[in-house]
């Protein structure tokens, strides 16, 4: 089948309202625009795939029981309006453990890249927080800041070349394209 391209989105703040260590499903509130974003990328041909730090495990706020409870909740929710994630990689460290899957570090993006033979030259990055960027560039992926969650309040921390969006769907919608 050869190598194709993905776009793997950060979940929380990206695609989900950020209430802080969201793990509880009564909390589960997608962003306006996340769910038609999706969805479009993958009608466009883009394999999807979430990279998310969860440092609430790290930290004893949650278990990692919690977690794959949510995030099964998650997809499923995805799957009925008709949008298919390939793959979820997380990152259950506190941001001190000094692991290399935390993102900015790359070790999520490199499992990803080998399980699902992602050419990352073709590939995406969608977040609302500067680190996600700077995953992109560390990979060789393109990436878009989108402004919700952390997004606006963080904007002055970018490159001045960042692409920026206002949501997933306009995220989207700039990937197709410059993907053309």
């Amino acid at each position: 089948m050869g190598r194709r391209p993905f776009v793997l989105v950060d979940r929380d703040g990206t695609l989900l309202e950020d209430a802080g260590y969201v793990h509880r499903i009564a909390d589960y509130r997608p962003l306006p625009g996340a769910i038609e974003g999706l969805r479009w990328l993958q009608e466009a041909g883009f394999g999807l795939a979430v990279l998310t730090n969860q440092s609430g495990i790290g930290r004893g706020i949650f278990s990692e029981e919690d977690y794959q409870a949510f995030q099964a909740h998650f997809i499923q929710d995805l799957a009925a309006q008709e949008v298919q994630i390939e793959a979820t990689y997380f990152c259950p460290h506190s941001p001190e453990a000094g692991c290399n899957c935390r993102k900015p570090a790359t070790g999520l993006l490199e499992r990803a890249q080998r399980e699902l033979d992602i050419d990352l030259a073709r590939s995406w990055v969608i977040g609302d927080k500067p680190e996600d960027l700077e995953l992109a560039r560390r990979a060789g992926c393109r990436a878009i800041y989108v402004l919700t969650g952390e997004g606006a309040r963080r904007r002055h921390e970018l490159d001045s070349k960042a692409i920026t969006a206002a949501d997933v769907l306009a995220a989207a919608r700039l990937i197709t394209q410059h993907s053309r």
